[in-house]
């Protein structure tokens, strides 16, 4: 059983997403769409899909320092929490920073601010890359002495906090509240992309770093959210490499070694006069519209009861994987992969690979579930039957969908595309 704070609060996160639409439904102020919800979600499941993967490199490197390199002894008490919790957030805020002021670093945060619009399901919208960058900057905690375990569940109590701060529902808090947390005002500044937000508000739980390193920004008005240079995809595969791919594009048009090091390590969007100079961030233009690629409303609804299935897949994954043998847990994450994209394809729209891709999909379940009872993994007979006759249910109500969008009397309506 996988007993870290963020897995275990997963029934929680969902909990809360649910209440916040149950709100929006009464008060008629809608912040959630389907096809980004879904996407924000997914990217979440592939950094936790990451994690079972490298947190054991993560937490071993952190041990090692800490056995080794400690200049300090703290202990594990009550008050060596309080300190691993406000240390953890001082490394957090500067590595935080750094991700957005140094351009190779932004590819492995960029993923959380992709989405242009805020509500609950962005908090869960994380990057897989970002580890490679932002590990160092908590290694000062082990030659503290800070102890691993205080160390990682001060990093998972961070990110649970951050989860209620993302939404458009709570407006300001208390002054005093304001003055030391952060709070959605104050986190919604962080995600705006209109100028005057951009790289403000850094801090995980207290707002004092921001204040203390001059990065503080109080909310004027609503920001437009989103990056400077939209994604436009549903694809959360995609999303956590394009910035990656634009970034050593521009790397291989410089002229010398020293200008492709330093788009590498400059500000995001800085470029060497020869290519046109800084491209700083511009106004949002007032009939700006965000990112959408109708589909007909049995795709959406297919994909929806589908994304929740492999929800289910997802979570006995993440909550069981350390029992499993590492070829089933690679061919497992390799399923959970191919599903995301899948999903993303279709609320696309993109018909090339798509059919195979998602037949393929879906025969997958009740073969591996097959294959799993066979090596010893107690799979009962009876899931196996269900997941089969959902399966060829799945496959057949897909394949009429897929008609019937590519219907050139369908496509010609305008589908609503959310929820």
């Amino acid at each position: 059983m996988n007993l870290s704070p963020v897995i275990i609060a997963i029934p929680m996160y969902f909990t809360l997403m649910a209440v916040e639409l149950v709100y929006e439904s009464v008060s008629k102020r809608r912040t959630y769409r389907l096809h980004d919800a879904v996407t924000n979600i997914n990217t979440g499941v592939l950094q936790q899909l990451t994690n079972t993967f490298i947190a054991i490199f993560k937490i071993g490197i952190y041990t090692w320092i800490y056995e080794n390199g400690a200049l300090f002894e703290l202990g594990q008490t009550a008050w060596t929490f309080v300190i691993a919790m406000i240390f953890w957030d001082l490394c957090y805020y500067w590595e935080h920073r750094m991700a957005h002021e140094i351009s190779l670093f932004w590819g492995g945060h960029v993923v959380h601010h992709q989405s242009e619009d805020y509500n609950l399901s962005v908090a869960l919208r994380q990057t897989s890359t970002g580890f490679i960058w932002g590990f160092p900057f908590f290694i000062p905690m082990a030659l503290l002495g800070v102890h691993p375990i205080q160390f990682a569940l001060a990093g998972g109590f961070n990110l649970l906090y951050q989860f209620w701060i993302h939404t458009e529902h709570i407006n300001r808090l208390p002054r005093w509240f304001e003055a030391i947390f952060n709070t959605p005002s104050h986190h919604r500044v962080h995600h705006g992309r209109d100028p005057k937000y951009i790289d403000r508000n850094y801090g995980g739980i207290l707002i004092i770093w921001d204040r203390l390193f001059g990065t503080f920004q109080i909310e004027e008005e609503r920001p437009n959210y989103g990056i400077t240079t939209p994604l436009k995809s549903w694809n959360p595969v995609y999303a956590n490499f394009a910035h990656y791919v634009d970034l050593f594009q521009d790397v291989r048009r410089t002229r010398s070694l020293k200008d492709g090091l330093k788009v590498l390590f400059n500000r995001p969007g800085w470029l060497p006069q020869y290519l046109g100079g800084y491209r700083a961030p511009k106004a949002v233009n007032k009939n700006y519209q965000k990112f959408d690629r109708p589909t007909i409303l049995g795709i959406n609804i297919y994909v929806l009861v589908q994304f929740m299935v492999a929800l289910l897949f997802n979570a006995y994954y993440l909550f069981e994987h350390k029992q499993l043998d590492p070829t089933t847990k690679i061919i497992y994450a390799l399923w959970i992969i191919i599903t995301t994209i899948t999903f993303g394809l279709l609320f696309e729209s993109r018909r090339k690979w798509v059919q195979a891709l998602e037949i393929l999909r879906l025969l997958a379940v009740p073969l591996g579930l097959y294959a799993m009872q066979k090596v010893g993994y107690p799979v009962p007979d009876w899931l196996i039957i269900v997941a089969s006759i959902y399966v060829i249910a799945s496959d057949l109500v897909f394949i009429s969908l897929i008609r019937r969008q590519a219907s050139p009397a369908i496509s010609k309506d305008p589908a609503k595309s959310t929820t």
